[in-house]
């Protein structure tokens, strides 16, 4: 039904090998014999799942999971006007169980590894990927190793990783070294790689695709936002709209629109100086720590997605990615991690530049919940008001213009 291939010189490879990325240095991709799968909207009845759409995915047992996926897509008419636009949606990928979009690839991740003996699952992480891999290493009953810069990872993800029995270990070192590390002890222990450089993660990931087409009657948004850290998830979701197109199940595909922080925006320079390949961020900073990647593994195929698809890749400011959380906080009660709030402030930039036209319809991705990240939250909001215990301090302090 399917093998590995190489995006690079097309060398295949059978899908019960244990390889991520070619002999030649290339990405592989998941190649299906799309002649084989019959599947139509009338087949996809059942309720939102990731395992709904099982017949699209790389993998023949028993699921480990979850129940990932079904996450809610919203309506936003207040952000629509704020940022200028008639019909604009949210997906929440923080609804998930381990609070992001993660869950989608580590259930398939997982699942693969079983099916393909491994004992021992592997990765490095901003923080929401090693908290997935945890989750679902338990879940699976094998070990889980997780490799995190030291000083860099939101508490609320370290808390989920060490809770659920992952081995952390923090480096002295960003998440590239992180990576470079984790990939070095896999190939040496055979553990089995579970970042985005895998490519199976990605078909789980693509089921987001899948799953905004299903809300929307069938129907593809004009334009996809989405934040851009290691670009593994631009890459899924752009291949997942390819694929109901190819099998006629829509008839479009959306503009894929990546948006990176400023201190962090490899992708955005390439597209915008029309380059090949991306010129790597030694030193990325940003406050959205789930995107402070330097050199995404996955920037070839998101350069390609975002060509191919007429889209385009932007980057925000911290400040604007503070006030897009706050906003989508305040007027829509959708709280994100500030990776996630670069969507909405994206968004808001591209419409004021023209890029945006005012009749599109647009989903903005948001990837990972407001909890994950709780001491950014403390840190840019308001401090509780201290009052005496009396009716009239509630009052006065009820009624104070002052918050």
């Amino acid at each position: 039904m399917y093998h590995l291939e190489c995006i690079e010189c097309r060398r295949k490879y059978r899908a019960n090998e244990v390889i991520y990325t070619c002999t030649c240095g290339g990405l592989l991709d998941i190649v299906y014999d799309y002649s084989k799968i019959h599947i139509t909207a009338n087949d996809l009845k059942a309720p939102l799942s990731v395992w709904k759409y099982r017949a699209l995915l790389p993998v023949s047992r028993e699921p480990v999971s979850l129940k990932e996926g079904g996450t809610p897509l919203y309506r936003v008419d207040r952000v629509a006007e704020s940022v200028g636009l008639k019909k604009v949606y949210v997906k929440h990928e923080g609804m998930n169980p381990t609070g992001s979009f993660k869950d989608r690839g580590m259930t398939v991740g997982v699942t693969k590894a079983l099916e393909l003996g491994m004992r021992t699952v592997a990765c490095a992480s901003t923080g929401n990927t090693s908290a997935s891999l945890a989750v679902y290493g338990a879940r699976a009953g094998i070990p889980a190793v997780v490799l995190l810069p030291s000083g860099k990872v939101a508490l609320g993800k370290l808390a989920q990783a060490l809770m659920h029995g992952a081995k952390v270990l923090s480096i002295k070192g960003n998440f590239d070294d992180a990576l470079k590390l984790v990939r070095d002890l896999c190939d040496s222990e055979g553990f089995y790689l579970l970042n985005s450089v895998n490519p199976y993660r990605l078909e789980g990931q693509k089921t987001i695709a899948f799953e905004i087409a299903d809300q929307l009657g069938w129907q593809a948004p004009d334009r996809i936002v989405l934040p851009v850290g290691n670009a593994g998830n631009i890459t899924a979701i752009y291949k997942g709209f390819m694929e109901l197109r190819h099998l006629g199940i829509i008839d479009s595909v959306p503009k894929m629109t990546g948006i990176q922080a400023e201190g962090a925006s490899p992708v955005v320079r390439a597209i915008k100086n029309n380059e090949p390949a991306i010129t790597p961020e030694e030193k990325p900073e940003t406050v959205a720590t789930a995107i402070r990647i330097g050199n995404p593994v996955n920037a070839i195929k998101a350069l390609t997605a975002i060509r191919e698809s007429g889209g385009t890749a932007e980057t925000v400011s911290d400040a604007e990615i503070i006030q897009a959380q706050h906003e989508l906080a305040s007027l829509e009660g959708i709280g994100v991690e500030p990776a996630s709030a670069s969507s909405i402030a994206g968004l808001r930039k591209l419409v004021r530049m023209g890029v945006v036209e005012k009749d599109e319809t647009v989903v903005c991705v948001t990837t990972g919940h407001l909890l994950k990240d709780s001491e950014h939250v403390l840190a840019v909001c308001p401090k509780p008001i201290e009052i005496d215990a009396t009716i009239e301090a509630v009052k006065k302090a009820v009624f104070s213009d002052k918050q």
